[in-house]
């Protein structure tokens, strides 16, 4: 009798399927990055590169290879309950020393918990944690940058999200030296209206000194400003790439070259993006 009233509904109308996930049109763009170089890494979440490395991000699991040959050369795998969700990483000179920065969080599980942590970018070893805490959202990405430090901190609608808050949530902030919270902003609706109901999952700053970001699903990447005024970010212009969203990293050590992953074959990418002077 359940079933059969059940099947009357979903006949009815009365019961209906979850909303789908809202289309993105094409849109115009600046450009389209160039994909020079692929690595066989099987990295699911993203890439740092460095002078002589690409570092494959996996969730729990970070793997070192070398650049020029794509040898693995070495592997952290952590545990899963401690670190379920390393989204990104990128090199920093911490103290004069050189370490693989990660942000790393709890998602999809709520309320949301992020946490910095810290390797070597070597033998990839654990160095220590920086806990962020809750409330602001689900760490991305981690740069330092004009000697502060700044992350991204995303929001979803469903799965992974926090409600209230949703993917119009995402926020940029800065910190100082002792992770004080200084400043934040919101992104602009143009951008939100191509990552929904996801978020921002990589960003850094490029050698022409603008800030670019990429979502989680679209071959998209999104320059923005700080703006001179209000608390949303500048939406100055979009570029087209190869990977599909995901974290993202610039090479230091030839400008113009940014690293991003395929999750289609698990695959690095070395793209080439034509650089135009900061605004």
């Amino acid at each position: 009798m359940i079933a059969s009233a059940l099947f009357a509904l979903v006949l009815s109308g009365a019961v209906q399927a979850a909303p789908a996930a809202p289309e993105h049109p094409p849109i115009p763009l600046a450009g389209q990055a160039e994909t020079l170089r692929r690595y066989d890494a099987h990295a699911s979440q993203g890439v740092a590169v460095g002078p002589n490395d690409v570092y494959a991000v996996s969730n729990f699991t970070l793997a070192r290879f070398d650049k020029a040959t794509g040898e693995k050369k070495a592997e952290w795998v952590g545990e899963r309950s401690r670190y379920p969700h390393i989204n990104s990483c990128t090199l920093i000179a911490v103290e004069r020393v050189q370490q693989l920065v990660c942000a790393s969080s709890n998602y999809p599980a709520v309320p949301h918990v992020s946490t910095v942590e810290f390797f070597d970018p070597v033998d990839l070893h654990h160095i220590r944690s920086l806990a962020l805490g809750l409330g602001t959202g689900s760490v991305t990405w981690v740069e330092r940058h004009d000697g502060f430090w700044w992350a991204m901190f995303a929001n979803y609608d469903g799965r992974g999200g926090e409600a209230p808050r949703d993917h119009r949530h995402t926020t940029l902030v800065k910190f100082d030296d002792q992770w004080r919270r200084l400043e934040a902003w919101a992104l602009p609706a143009s951008i939100l209206e191509r990552i929904a109901p996801m978020s921002i999952s990589g960003g850094g700053w490029g050698p022409d000194g603008r800030l670019y970001l990429s979502g989680h699903d679209l071959p998209e990447l999104y320059v923005v400003a700080i703006p001179n005024g209000g608390g949303v970010l500048e939406h100055v212009e979009t570029w087209g790439m190869e990977a599909e969203g995901q974290a993202i990293d610039w090479d230091e050590s030839t400008p113009g070259m940014l690293y991003g992953i395929t999750r289609s074959s698990r695959e690095i990418l070395a793209m080439r993006v034509p650089l135009r002077p900061s605004r």
